[in-house]
């Protein structure tokens, strides 16, 4: 079916507009058009030059291919969705992406994103990745590379080499980048480095961050049973660059975090998001030294429990900081402030603050941040403290005003989520070596020799590199 008979007839008799009547996008105005059967040219901002594709005008709608399109997908197809064209979707698992498909049927629709990037990459202008941790990589390094804003879900990548060749390509294709770790573009995130800024708490040295994840099964070893693949799932494509295996309902549609094939455990999955308001404000930088406990190691799966000690040295003005994370529903001592035993944990996931003259606590995504001194929370309440830091409409807002022409997101690659995940991925090595890892706090480079280097640089599968 043509897209003029998909959309139906859009032009109509030749009267003046009412004043309130909507501007339509000049993609639209073009479709009008061509159903009209007029003939003209418009000379594409990237033919004039001086714009380009990063200068795109505000009102022109960006036509975005999602790859990854159910479970967390939908909600990122949904998020651009709201105000850009939803050009292609991109998914292996058709039932997944079922309701994709239905709120966009107009989409192109294609299950190897290797495919539609080659088909369509000239009509595209934005991408998402919004597959497993272990898809991340070579998507978005496609994607950058045939010049395309591109957008991948937390954590970056599964290793550290592939979070370097994000951030190396981001700067190089000069595209607009953006992880999805939606808390940095919150209130939150921006009230807790405001408050710790103006000395509500003191100096800081300490937070202590807590999940309940995994929400899925981990410390176990890799299943014998054979399944048939369903109708649906075109598991080849599902593998994308990992290592072959028969298909098991032990690693997909949701299962497949606690797989060191293919995602990165509860630290991948939760500290992009609670570390993020820490690594930003108190400018962490690399750590020194990681040192972990957990229970019992499995050859391919994460721990069921794990609690890791980042050290970062003194940086400028701010002393020594000790990151503490912990998941497995294994929780902090309660602060004396809080009285109440059966009160402590306030939240299943949380972070806790340490200063010399006070305490904060807030949710994984930074929000609802509050002090733990009642009078003090009360103040600045009554009298809150200068915004010192740009608020914005939210993840997709800011990413998509970036591909546009305006300032980069605050979580972009080579500035912010790439550092941060990168950090956040040392902590797996402490966890699967059980040994403390040493690292260089200037570049980054892990100091402690002995690590296999497939947890550090992954062998890709023939067919899955760029």
């Amino acid at each position: 079916m043509s897209k003029q008979s998909r959309r139906g007839p859009k032009v109509r008799a030749q009267h003046a507009a009412p004043l309130h009547s909507h501007p339509i996008s000049r993609r639209d105005f073009v479709d009008e058009v061509a159903a009209a059967g007029l003939s003209f040219t418009i000379v594409s901002p990237h033919v004039l030059g001086a714009r380009g594709r990063n200068r795109l005008a505000p009102s022109d709608k960006l036509n975005i291919a999602c790859i990854g399109a159910g479970g967390m997908g939908g909600n990122d197809v949904r998020g651009v969705g709201k105000t850009e064209n939803i050009y292609a979707l991109c998914d292996v698992d058709e039932r997944q992406a079922a309701g994709s498909f239905s709120a966009f049927p107009l989409a192109k629709r294609f299950k190897d994103f290797r495919v539609m990037l080659d088909k369509e990459g000239k009509n595209i202008d934005a991408v998402t990745v919004s597959t497993p941790d272990h898809t991340h990589t070579v998507a978005g390094m496609m994607a950058m590379k045939l010049g395309k804003h591109t957008r991948i879900q937390k954590p970056l990548a599964r290793t550290l080499w592939e979070v370097k060749q994000l951030e190396d390509a981001a700067r190089k294709y000069k595209v607009q980048t953006q992880m999805g770790n939606q808390g940095h573009a919150e209130e939150g995130t921006r009230l807790i480095r405001e408050w710790v800024e103006a000395g509500l708490i003191g100096t800081v040295r300490e937070v202590q961050l807590w999940t309940n994840r995994p929400i899925w099964p981990q410390a176990i070893d890799r299943p014998l049973e054979k399944y048939d693949t369903p109708t649906t799932l075109d598991w080849d494509l599902w593998l994308g660059p990992a290592p072959e295996r028969p298909y098991n309902p032990a690693y997909a549609p949701f299962k497949w975090r606690g797989w060191w094939d293919f995602g990165t455990g509860a630290l991948g999955d939760i500290a992009c998001h609670s570390m993020d308001a820490s690594f930003w404000a108190l400018e962490l930088g690399y750590p020194t030294r990681i040192e972990a406990e957990s229970t019992k190691l499995f050859a391919e799966t994460a721990p069921a429990c794990s609690r890791i000690t980042y050290s970062f040295a003194a940086k400028g003005n701010r002393p020594p900081v000790t990151v503490v994370w912990r998941d497995g529903s294994l929780y902090p001592p309660r602060p004396k402030e809080i009285a109440d035993p059966a009160a402590w944990p306030f939240d299943t996931s949380g972070q806790l603050w340490i200063g010399d003259s006070g305490k904060l606590i807030a949710g994984i995504y930074g929000e609802n941040p509050r002090l733990l001194d009642d009078a003090k929370q009360a103040e600045v309440t009554a009298h809150p403290v200068p915004q010192k830091y740009p608020r914005t409409e939210g993840v997709y807002a800011e990413w998509i005003g970036a591909c546009k022409g305006g300032k980069p997101a605050g979580s972009n690659i080579p500035e912010h989520s790439g550092p941060l995940t990168e950090m956040v991925l040392l902590g797996n090595l402490a966890v699967r070596t059980a040994q403390p890892i040493d690292v260089n706090p200037q570049t980054g480079a892990v100091l402690t020799t002995g690590i296999p280097e497939e947890y550090i640089k992954p062998r890709y599968r023939q067919g899955w590199g760029w």
